[in-house]
């Protein structure tokens, strides 16, 4: 951020006083620029034992799979969200919506918030931000074609969870890789 959004004015980045962490702070109206994580909103669209995923057309991972899932809108609950990212990317309606997995990715600012549900009549398109979409059996899954770590962790525990058909939350934070330190 460079510029105030209230008033114009370039910003400095400081700790305000009674805080304790940088803040973008213009210091002509002295309005504090708060920035905060985003939420992904998303489902885990299951019909007949088999999982809704969409083949992305938009970046990031453009012709990656996912589970349809995208930012949370003011005046929505995190829910209706999950259901209408399932409606944009999958022209698929869901019920009976339950909290499934979170996932805390702080170096991108973002918490995952995944719901599993039933697909309504089994039915499903392709949304505008999907290249296709296709249900999927466990062992049809393109591991290695899975957009996001958290989508593969949701599948991952998904399929684990099925076979005594319990599905509590799932709650992760995931880290950056940690990358090889190199040798002199």
């Amino acid at each position: 951020m460079k510029f105030c959004s209230k008033c114009g004015h370039t910003v400095e980045h400081r700790i305000p006083e009674g805080d304790t962490r940088l803040r973008h702070i213009c210091p002509s109206c002295h309005t504090v620029h708060y920035q905060n994580p985003n939420i992904i909103a998303g489902c885990l669209p299951v019909w007949e034992g088999k999982v809704l995923l969409c083949r992305r057309a938009i970046e990031p991972r453009y012709g990656f799979w996912t589970l349809p899932a995208g930012f949370m809108e003011n005046g929505e609950t995190v829910a209706e969200g999950a259901a209408r990212e399932t409606w944009e990317e999958a022209e698929a309606n869901v019920k009976d919506l339950q909290l499934y997995t979170i996932f805390n990715i702080p170096y991108i600012n973002q918490v995952y918030m995944l719901f599993r549900g039933d697909l309504v009549d089994g039915k499903y398109g392709v949304g505008v931000e999907s290249l296709e979409t296709r249900l999927f059996n466990e062992d049809e899954i393109p591991w290695d074609e899975l957009a996001f770590r958290s989508v593969k962790l949701t599948l991952r525990h998904y399929f684990v969870d099925r076979v005594n058909n319990e599905f509590p939350v799932h709650i992760a934070d995931l880290r950056l890789p940690s990358t090889p330190k190199s040798t002199p």
